[in-house]
């Protein structure tokens, strides 16, 4: 049968089950010719257009709270009214205000091992911060303990830190999950923190609540470039810039300081200690791993920058008809690192992948919803958030202060970065298995003779790195993509081989810029598929769902949507 037949009948099948369950009073035909002629409004010219736009030097990097931000959210915001979109906040603009407090740091670190003093530099062998809103954060000659991997988790019998009190002292965790092996066998344990993927007790994010709750004075995690999924040159770029968060009254909470040091500076302090790191890190991936007290003492003084400001997430609404109380968002940040005036050379980090891709990607998708011959039952937001790079800030803000309620929120669908590299016969999802979502997808990609593979790197957290992960801890059934890794026309290992590249070269870095060999053609098959997966949603009858097992089904089944 001629592939294009079959995509275009598989597609009318797709339709006619969402007909079936009462989705829409069109005809099939007339849905899946609706689909299909509005995707093509989703063009490589299109997309590269504004992710050349949103990545120009003029953006300055786009971080918030600086003039890079007051450039993008006019551009996105004339965009989207260029497209004939709503504005999306009910308050009848584009913007939702999102009041952050930013922290930039100015630290020094020593510590005491042995006898020896142990100097650090600031950013190249450790990172610190405190999110406080003081002038000046100090921790003096605190006790160091290493706590292995810093993790508490009960449904897997593990505690790192054995009732010790730490109270005031500096913590030493390694990154990611405990990797525990099978008894007598050097296999991964699949039963124990999901095996090889990470968890949420692998994120940074956990180490520092956890580290919080057990009153330490200072959380440091040991950067290992492996278990982390990305080098420390990532670290220093992303924090050693301003930080920013959501205020909060909790902030006096938080562990006093939170920070990361490398790899050479940690075995450095355990040496002089005593220890061995390798041995060390071998007992911390077993369940009686005791936390260890270091002939060591912690130094930090954390000068603070603290402002408030208020930053912007960009919405723009396309009303649905019969069903537009009811809602479908798709993501993506606008956010990048801004400027670094400390560099010699280039000191804009310009972002092109990351996120102006997504944001271009999304702005391409909402194009084509302009151009449906017949408009979704549902409503669909088009939401670019900021601070993403900051910690999924500006999602983080919307999940808890929704313009539109949340149990009547039906799907979020996330854009970070997008396919670079051309065609694949594969589309990748984080966290596949987690919902509904991914059937969807799965439906759609069967019309184009297209497989759906899981996350190719799952030790990388990726589900817990962008900001469809906000949603999803608020029970909104969440679907995160990357690109699929075989390449049409390409050796076997093409697919990984220009990841790694990426990862290692350009990521959060000055040098992710748009690049003269991209073919985009693969990041218009990708956006087609979100786009129809989109407007399948937006017209069935039923509501997405998390599958049994996931953690976000207990806070989604208390406020089940009534279709």
């Amino acid at each position: 049968m001629n592939r294009n037949l079959f995509a275009a009948l598989s597609l009318t099948l797709i339709v006619m089950i969402a007909a079936c369950n009462g989705a829409s009073s069109a005809t099939p035909a007339a849905l899946a010719a609706a689909a299909d002629t509005a995707s093509k409004a989703i063009t490589a010219d299109g997309i590269l257009q504004g992710i050349k736009d949103l990545s120009a030097d003029s953006m300055e990097g786009r971080a918030p709270g600086t003039p890079g931000e007051v450039k993008t959210i006019a551009y996105l915001e004339a965009q989207y009214k260029a497209l004939g979109l709503k504005p999306g906040n009910p308050d009848g603009t584009y913007l939702q205000n999102v009041d952050l407090i930013g922290y930039r740091a100015h630290p020094t670190a020593s510590y005491t091992a042995g006898g020896n003093t142990i100097s650090f530099r600031y950013p190249d062998d450790f990172i610190a911060n405190s999110r406080h809103d003081r002038k000046e954060t100090k921790v003096e000659n605190s006790d160091v303990v290493f706590v292995g991997y810093g993790v508490v988790a009960p449904e897997y019998g593990w505690d790192d830190y054995k009732g010790m009190d730490l109270t005031g002292k500096t913590i030493l965790m390694l990154v990611n999950d405990p990797q525990v092996r099978v008894p007598n066998d050097t296999a991964l344990d699949t039963t124990m923190f999901k095996g090889k993927a990470m968890t949420y007790y692998g994120r940074w994010t956990y180490k520092y609540e956890i580290a919080s709750q057990k009153h330490a004075a200072a959380a440091i995690i040991i950067h290992e470039t492996g278990p982390a999924g990305y080098p420390y040159g990532v670290v220093r770029g992303s924090n050693s810039q301003e930080q920013f968060d959501v205020i909060s009254s909790d902030a006096e909470k938080r562990v006093p300081v939170e920070g990361w040091i490398t790899l050479e500076k940690a075995k450095e302090i355990l040496s002089a200690a005593g220890q061995n790191f390798d041995a060390l890190k071998a007992a911390a991936t077993k369940k009686d791993f005791k936390p260890v007290a270091l002939n060591a003492k912690a130094t930090y003084d954390v000068k603070i920058d603290a402002r408030k400001i208020q930053s912007h997430n960009v919405v723009a609404l396309l009303e649905g008809t019969t069903k537009k109380d009811e809602y479908l968002i798709y993501t993506a940040h606008w956010d990048h690192l801004g400027k670094d005036t400390t560099l010699k050379g280039d000191q804009i980090y310009n972002g092109a992948m990351d996120n102006a891709a997504g944001s271009a990607a999304v702005l391409n998708i909402a194009k084509a919803f302009t151009k449906l011959s017949v408009r979704p039952e549902r409503s669909v937001l088009f939401l670019a958030v900021t601070a993403e790079e900051k910690g999924l800030v500006g999602a983080k803000y919307y999940a808890t202060h929704p313009l539109y309620p949340l149990e009547k929120t039906v799907a979020n669908i996330n854009v970070d970065g997008i396919n670079q590299w051309g065609k694949t016969t594969d589309f990748t999802v984080i966290g596949l298995g987690n919902s509904s979502l991914d059937d969807d997808l799965l439906a759609v990609l069967k019309s184009q003779n297209r497989t759906v593979r899981p996350d190719a790197e799952p030790e990388k957290g990726f589900y817990f790195r962008s900001d469809h992960f906000e949603f999803a801890k608020q029970g909104v059934p969440a679907l995160d993509t990357d690109s699929g890794i075989e390449y049409v026309g390409k050796a076997p290992g093409y697919g990984m081989k220009k990841r790694d590249e990426y990862t290692n070269k350009d990521y959060h870095n000055v040098t992710d810029e748009v690049k003269p060999d991209w073919d985009l053609s693969g990041g218009v098959q990708d956006m087609q598929t979100l786009f129809k997966v989109g407007y399948a949603v937006a017209n069935a009858k039923d509501v997405p769902r998390w599958k049994p097992g996931t953690e976000f089904k207990a806070k989604r089944d208390s406020a089940t949507i009534k279709p």
